[in-house]
């Protein structure tokens, strides 16, 4: 038997999406303690979606029309994993509306100052306030009631892609681009969605500590290819290790973004054969997996390695990318083969020809500032977005944002 007949079932129907999605969680979010947090920890607790950012009552019974008939109903986003710890954080902060005062989430106070935050031009507003007003919104000025909730869901790029498309969400959070994830060319994608892009990935190769304190601590581009293939069954097969242990290799669920990555990027073709012990939905489960398990490798998102889950240096015809920022040559680089976009996507429609409507603008443009990359994308171990590339992202925001 191959190790791919013993895979999970990673798809979830279009029935399970609704009764999954449809009803904001019970727990209130009061402030951003609940389900904030700038660390590779901030999503281990998340499994499930136990850990989603979540409007308070309060403003799941506001929501709805605003004054003007400016729409206040709740934004809610859902897909990727490995998004889902910047989308995430992002929404527990607009929820939270911190005040300017507040010094460890927004503005400043005599002990500290959040990054970016002087680079906005120190607004006197609230955090949502701030960010809503910039796309038209009236603020309203009360700390956990921002002009409008958000809420994400956590599932996986493909289910994410499918449910901003079928109109279940306003925002498919994506690791992987949504011609591979759908299998759509170029010009329909240009038809149907915008790619808002918030930020970059270096999809590290990760080890199993055992594996680690054996001194394995590189390999090469083909030898990672045997290993997903199923070409060695036991680390000692491979050139150059002395290490006498069974392999267990560890899939994401075929339709998540982080898989169709590795296969484009890695193997060549988003269709590519792989062989492997198990398949897991989420990047959560992989880390977990990884760290229980003796001889274990994986591919998996940056922001979900630790000590116990440890990435390895890749060699790619002779160029070594470690995964020390400060290296010559890093996962982190632009040039890694592995690295990629982090997408969230929104639908166009014949109400938002654009692809963007004022509550989507709204938000994503928060993540489009120094504030925004420092905080929610640099903070979570991602890579922030060069100048050029935001004012890029930023033009697509520009019916409604005016920089």
């Amino acid at each position: 038997m191959t190790r791919e007949s013993e895979r999970l079932g990673d798809r979830v129907s279009r029935r399970e999406f609704l009764v999954a999605s449809g009803a904001v969680g019970t727990a209130g979010l009061a402030g951003c303690g609940a389900s904030q947090g700038g660390s590779n920890t901030e999503s281990a607790s998340g499994g499930d979606g136990g850990g989603e950012s979540t409007p308070t009552q309060s403003q799941s019974d506001a929501s709805g029309g605003g004054e003007g008939g400016v729409d206040t109903s709740l934004l809610n986003a859902e897909g990727s994993s490995t998004v889902y710890p910047i989308s995430n954080k992002g929404s527990s902060y607009w929820n939270s509306n911190a005040p300017p005062s507040d010094g460890e989430y927004w503005g400043s106070n005599s002990e500290s100052t959040v990054p970016g935050w002087e680079e906005l031009g120190e607004p006197d507003m609230m955090i949502a306030d701030y960010f809503a007003s910039q796309a038209g919104f009236e603020p309203t000025e009360q700390r956990s009631e921002p002009p409008f909730p958000t809420t994400v869901g956590l599932s996986h790029s493909g289910t994410g892609c499918e449910a901003v498309v079928d109109g279940l969400v306003d925002i498919g959070n994506s690791s992987g681009p949504i011609t591979a994830e759908l299998d759509w060319s170029e010009e329909r994608r240009d038809e149907e969605v915008v790619d808002h892009v918030v930020g970059r990935d270096g999809q590290p190769i990760v080890v199993s500590s055992d594996v680690a304190d054996a001194g394995i601590d590189q390999l090469t581009g083909e030898q990672v290819r045997a290993v997903f293939q199923g070409e060695v069954d036991n680390w000692s097969e491979l050139d150059g290790i002395d290490y006498d242990q069974e392999l267990f290799v560890i899939g994401r669920a075929e339709g998540s973004g982080t898989d169709t990555s590795f296969r484009l990027n890695m193997l060549g073709d988003a269709d590519a054969s792989m062989d492997v012990d198990t398949r897991q939905g989420q990047n959560q489960q992989v880390a977990q997996l990884v760290s229980q398990n003796d001889g274990a490798i994986a591919y998996m998102a940056l922001a979900f390695t630790s000590d116990q889950v440890q990435p390895i240096a890749i060699d790619f015809e002779g160029t070594v990318y470690e995964p020390d920022p400060d290296a010559e040559n890093t996962i982190f680089d632009s040039e890694y083969p592995l690295n990629r976009d982090l997408h969230m996507y929104t639908k166009i429609t014949e109400d938002t020809p654009s692809g963007t409507d004022q509550r989507e603008a709204a938000f994503l443009n928060m993540f489009l500032t120094e504030f925004g990359q420092r905080v929610f994308v640099e903070d979570v171990n991602y890579i922030p977005l060069p100048t050029a590339d935001i004012e890029a992202e930023r033009e697509k925001l520009s019916d409604w944002i005016d920089y």
